[in-house]
């Protein structure tokens, strides 16, 4: 008779053939994966290494300021070289600028731009005191008298009080009714008043005089009462400069004046000809037509007040500036200078 082994015995068999060779198989490791299994922190890190590690446990998270950067922060921004925030973008178009990428009018308006966002309404407006409103009741021969007289297009119409505002009075409306007689009622012409309250920012202001086609808001305080008046030409005037219109009083404004103690006085937009008559000096106005486009040239940077260059043969010191413009100099020879 043939002696033959259970089937179970034998997957008993075949089974325990396998688990002594997977035992064998997790038995072996080499030296690597048992150092790679091993409690990493206990292995020394390289020096380098070791102290991007610290710095980087040491910072103190990345906010929008330059010097509150995280160490990534100041990493990316060393090989990006892009700027982070609103002052570096600032100083990236004035290098534009002095390298000659951008001309000093261009530089001026997109910081004019840029630094609107930071203005609101009450930085700008006309206060109370001096807006230009007109009572409801008041005859049309004294509305037409103070509507001539100063020169504005748009007036506020308000009732027994300057607070009570009825609505807007465009001048151009009550032309058809000059030299006439018969009765006349201003709060049929009236358009509507917007209110705005100080603390609205000037961008946002802006966008909404483009979205209403308005140009006049008045400012309310908390209380509701008239604090102000502001026209969209107040906002861009923030942008591109003054504005000046035919109604604007014309002076001539003195650009050049002789200092009892020598040199002079100049402004910014003096034209380099006048200066040249008045001081005896040679400077060419093919490039710039303004001493002050050719002084901040001279600086490669937009100078503050203070900051002083000599140029062809004349010191000049910046004695009025903002962060936008240059706008007045002291000049003297070089060898009147001390």
């Amino acid at each position: 008779m043939r002696a033959t082994l259970p089937k179970a015995d034998g997957q008993k068999t075949r089974h325990g053939c396998y688990a002594a060779v997977a035992r064998k198989a997790r038995s072996y490791r080499s030296p690597l994966a048992l150092n790679r299994h091993q409690n990493s922190s206990r292995l020394p890190l390289p020096p380098i290494r070791a102290e991007n590690q610290r710095v980087m446990n040491e910072d103190p998270g990345s906010t929008n300021g330059p010097a509150h950067r995280s160490w990534w922060d100041r990493l990316g921004h060393l090989f990006s070289g892009e700027p982070r925030n609103r002052d570096e973008l600032i100083e990236e178009l004035r290098t534009a600028q002095a390298n000659g990428l951008m001309s000093n009018d261009t530089l001026t308006m997109v910081e004019g731009a840029i630094k609107v966002t930071e203005l609101s309404v009450d930085d700008v407006m006309v206060p109370r005191a001096q807006i230009v409103s007109l009572p409801a009741d008041a005859p049309l021969a004294d509305i037409l008298a103070t509507v001539v007289e100063s020169g504005h297009s748009r007036f506020p119409v308000h009732g027994e009080d300057k607070d009570e505002v009825l609505g807007i009075l465009l001048a151009k409306d009550i032309l058809k009714y000059f030299g006439q007689s018969e009765a006349f009622d201003v709060r049929a012409l009236l358009r509507p008043a917007v209110l705005i309250p100080e603390s609205m920012r000037l961008n946002v202001l802006l966008a909404e005089f483009r979205l209403t086609r308005n140009h006049m808001a008045l400012v309310v305080d908390e209380y509701g009462g008239v604090a102000g008046l502001i026209t969209i030409e107040d906002v861009l005037e923030q942008i591109v400069g003054e504005i000046d219109d035919e109604h604007d009083d014309e002076e001539d404004p003195v650009l050049v004046q002789a200092l009892a103690e020598g040199g002079f006085s100049v402004s910014a937009l003096t034209p380099i000809a006048d200066f040249n008559e008045i001081a005896g000096s040679h400077f060419s106005d093919e490039e710039f037509d303004t001493v002050g486009g050719m002084v901040t040239s001279e600086f490669g940077h937009l100078p503050s007040a203070g900051e002083e260059i000599s140029v062809g043969g004349f010191v000049f010191r910046v004695t009025q500036a903002d962060d936008r413009r240059v706008q007045e100099f002291h000049v003297a020879r070089t060898d009147e200078v001390s």
